[in-house]
């Protein structure tokens, strides 16, 4: 079975901001050519941030959106009671947990120590 993977806020900001070293780029870009997913959590962050381009908003457009639903909010609950963890950062693993994605992420020690997460 294909790994398939969630991207998280900082890896998007990171390289549209071109901060990624070459290796990490080429494996973003290699991502995100073949498919393009995103909680609506990152979606929001990223769009969020006052200076965005309409280049930017053309790029986020093209990714796939996980929306919110009854497991990924159940599972979000859990992680939040059995952890210290933001809740932007539970929606996210929620979201690769109930999806069975792998989550790309910079912030490792943010989703540390989460049973199940890849």
């Amino acid at each position: 079975m294909e790994q398939k993977y969630l991207i998280d806020t900082n890896v998007l900001i990171d390289s549209q901001m071109n901060n990624l070293p070459g290796a990490g780029m080429k494996f973003i870009a290699e991502i995100i050519d073949k498919e393009f997913t995103v909680s609506f959590i990152t979606y929001i962050e990223f769009l969020g941030y006052k200076d965005i381009t309409q280049e930017t908003e053309d790029f986020i457009s093209l990714a796939n959106v996980f929306e919110i639903n009854k497991e990924i909010i159940q599972t979000c609950i859990n992680l939040r009671k059995s952890k210290v963890i933001k809740l932007p950062d539970a929606i996210t693993a929620a979201t690769a947990l109930v999806n069975d994605l792998t989550l790309t992420t910079l912030n490792m020690s943010d989703f540390k120590n989460i049973p199940g997460l890849k």
